[in-house]
């Protein structure tokens, strides 16, 4: 119980860049603690807390975080806005979400359940002290905000959404935001939705992504002396194979309709491995996103496929002669 009681976990330093975001919109004075963090990928959970807490008292305006979340960009979010944007639907986007929603917030886990017809995502329970009204809040609409706006995902039919502080004056701000019943003094902060909103496909994937896969696979191709259809489709498969975690030769061969053995003998035709290929794809993208300086090592190693930094940056120091570090140095 202790070691609960002192932990506060952290957040990602984009945080830190949204809520700068919201002072300059407002035109407000930006207090120095959140200049302080605008260089770091990330910060104490706590500190996270008390700026917003501190703004919420100067404000006293209802419903602040749902307003701060308006202004979210994929880049506030970092690899779980690459991630999102490479999914097909709802389900796969919330099952990847899952896995690497500790790089955003650390403290509590995501708690995902089925309850009939009925899904619930929330956090687990943090000391009272942890944990308000406006961090509750924003969490959520951040969720929300960045599937309404960056998956085209508008249609997006909520059945709840719970918070556990007493209700405030106005309530139709939440319910028109969430588009959904609002409850307040509830036992936990959560999510309800229907199980069936899962399987609804996004709209449209993100162009600037989408964009920079295709960008990379055409520059790929443009290596091999003699790129056929094949080729093209084996780039494009790789590249979003690595942003949802299924690279291995298995999966890839499907998505072409071949055989692992198919595959294997084109790729030999070609005097190249599988293997051999897909780290070319990795040598190209962690250049990439070597590139965006909101992006940590340790989440560009998770977008490559690696479980472990230690094992992007042996690969990279074979590939380039160099470290990541010192890569990224010399090209910002």
């Amino acid at each position: 119980m202790q070691a609960l009681k002192d932990y506060t976990g952290s957040v990602y330093g984009g945080l830190g860049h949204l809520l700068y975001a919201y002072y300059q919109a407002q035109e407000l004075a930006i207090p120095e603690k959140l200049l302080q963090v605008q260089n770091l990928e990330r910060f104490d959970y706590t500190l996270w807390r008390d700026l917003l807490m501190a703004l919420d008292t100067q404000l006293q305006q209802p419903a602040l975080g749902l307003k701060i979340a308006a202004l979210v960009q994929p880049k506030h979010l970092g690899i779980i806005a690459y991630i999102a944007m490479s999914c097909e639907n709802l389900g796969e986007a919330l099952h990847r979400y899952h896995d690497f929603h500790r790089l955003i917030y650390d403290g509590g886990p995501l708690h995902v359940a089925a309850h009939g017809e009925i899904i619930s995502i929330r956090w687990s329970d943090l000391p009272p002290n942890m944990t308000t009204q406006i961090t509750d809040e924003i969490a959520i609409a951040l969720m929300v905000g960045f599937l309404k706006h960056f998956i085209d995902f508008k249609d997006i039919c909520l059945h709840e959404v719970h918070f556990q502080y007493p209700a405030p004056k106005n309530i139709a701000l939440y319910e028109q935001f969430f588009r959904c019943k609002v409850r307040f003094s509830q036992p936990c902060s959560q999510v309800l939705m229907a199980v069936q909103e899962l399987s609804k496909p996004f709209l449209q994937s993100d162009q600037t992504l989408q964009h920079l896969l295709m960008q990379q696979a055409h520059a790929l191709l443009e290596k091999l002396p003699h790129s056929t259809q094949t080729d093209q489709r084996l780039q494009q498969a790789i590249l979003t194979g690595l942003q949802k975690n299924r690279f291995q030769i298995e999966h890839i061969a499907s998505q072409l309709n071949l055989s692992i053995r198919q595959l294997q003998r084109h790729l030999q035709q070609q005097g190249t491995t599988y293997q051999q290929r897909m780290q070319e794809v990795r040598c190209m993208m962690a250049q990439e996103y070597l590139r965006d300086p909101h992006l940590s090592l340790q989440e560009i190693a998770l977008l490559l496929g690696y479980s472990e930094q230690s094992a992007f940056q042996r690969a990279f120091k074979q590939w380039l002669q160099q470290t990541p570090q010192q890569w990224r140095q010399c090209k910002l």
